[in-house]
């Protein structure tokens, strides 16, 4: 069977692979020129299902535990299982109440734990929460990684195409995100930082809580640390705003004052792509099935949907084989 995915980003890149593991002839098509530069690029690479229940439903802790597993069995290397910190300035540990009650596999950490597990935030935090299971990523290496990986299996890339005149496929899964045709999906535009200060060093995500503004910072090599991100209900990819700067650089400060003499190496904006409901959808329309909806959980989510995807293509394709047999057969009568 052949199948042409459309669009390289998280959720085409593991498709491919779901699908080429089983069996199908893969070729992926990406309009870019090359890995990057689409909302996957931007992502923070948390896989982190238990906190992110705190605001969405509990489908995304479902479908996201085993996240980490998938990415670790398919780029051995690229998983830091450290868990996630979050903690709360004094004057806002109601945040951190609220966090807890909305949220599971968690412990409580006191100041000295805290010391213990990030040097660099002791005596900053008196109390805070440790989600010991969750992990994060380097979006940025995983997808070259996946790409190689995709490539050594004998997918095939086209970049610069357009998918729209690329015939002679079985199957066509679309992966576009906001470039699909479907009118149900909204871009949330998230805006982040990247940073660098040798100043710091972090061993896992920390989340910040504000009522007002929450933030997390993730660690990525080199000293560097992704601050992130905006929700704001656009389709704009445009530069970050001023605002966006300003409340980002705040929030990191307000970690650890270190962050006030970082260098900031990378501004960027992405507008993922969300259903009314903010959760994804795999849905089929024909020889086509499309994965889409995404939001904010891109890393997350898209094992499980990319496995939903390859589930439907082959199950569509042993329906057909039967259909032909009992054709066959009745014919044969």
């Amino acid at each position: 069977m052949r199948v042409l995915v459309k669009g390289a980003g998280v959720a085409g890149l593991t498709a491919a692979f779901e699908l080429a593991a089983r069996g199908a002839t893969v070729t992926v098509a990406e309009t870019r020129h090359g890995i990057g530069g689409n909302a996957s690029w931007f992502a923070g690479g948390m896989l982190a299902p238990w906190c992110e229940r705190e605001s969405a439903e509990q489908p995304v802790l479902d479908l996201g535990c085993d996240a980490a597993d998938w990415w670790d069995a398919v780029l051995p290397g690229q998983v830091t299982r450290a868990g996630t910190l979050v903690v709360a300035a004094p004057r806002d540990t109601g945040e951190l109440d609220r966090f807890a009650s909305r949220t599971s596999g968690h412990r409580r950490v006191d100041e000295d734990e805290i010391a213990l597990l990030e040097p660099d935030l002791a005596g900053r935090f008196r109390r805070g929460l440790l989600f010991p299971d969750e992990a994060h990523l380097d979006p940025r290496h995983a997808m070259a990684a996946l790409h190689d990986r995709l490539a050594a299996m004998g997918v095939e890339f086209r970049f610069g195409a357009d998918a729209r005149h690329i015939s002679g496929f079985d199957r066509r899964i679309d992966c576009t995100g906001m470039a699909a045709e479907d009118d149900g999906l909204r871009g949330v535009r998230g805006e982040m930082l990247i940073l660098r200060t040798p100043d710091i060093s972090l061993s896992r995500p920390v989340r910040l809580l504000h009522p007002r503004f929450p933030v997390y910072i993730v660690p990525r090599n080199d000293h560097c640390f992704m601050v992130g991100a905006t929700m704001i209900e656009s389709q704009s990819t445009g530069p970050v705003t001023a605002r966006s700067m300003m409340e980002l650089l705040g929030a990191a400060y307000a970690l650890h004052p270190a962050f006030g003499e970082a260098g900031i190496i990378e501004t960027g904006a992405g507008a993922r792509p969300a259903f009314p409901d903010n959760l994804p959808r795999v849905e089929t329309s024909g020889d086509s099935v499309a994965i889409n909806g995404l939001y904010r959980h891109g890393f997350l989510l898209a094992p499980a949907m990319a496995r939903q995807a390859a589930d439907l293509v082959f199950s569509q394709d042993r329906n057909k084989e039967l259909a032909r047999e009992t054709d066959g057969q009745r014919r044969s009568a």
